[in-house]
């Protein structure tokens, strides 16, 4: 079964079962080795690349970010 499957029927459980299987898998994670973090943050740096050079998303300069976080914080 791939990764859609398993998401598309979990998506299809009530809110407790989705709830209880989301804990599950966020303390799976917990027991990650250095390498495997390390791993899945070069996949995650690579995914966010291919979104920017394929303009699926918006780039905000930090500029704007910081002088928006800094209103926030008013």
């Amino acid at each position: 079964m791939d990764r859609k499957s398993v998401e598309k029927q979990a998506l299809g459980l009530p809110a407790a079962d989705r709830a209880e299987l989301a804990h599950k898998l966020l303390e799976s994670l917990d027991s990650l080795t250095d390498a495997e973090r390390e791993q899945l943050w070069l996949d995650e740096a690579a995914r966010r690349v291919a979104q920017i050079d394929a303009g699926e998303v918006e780039l905000i300069p930090g500029e704007d970010v910081a002088r928006k976080a800094r209103a926030l914080l008013k």
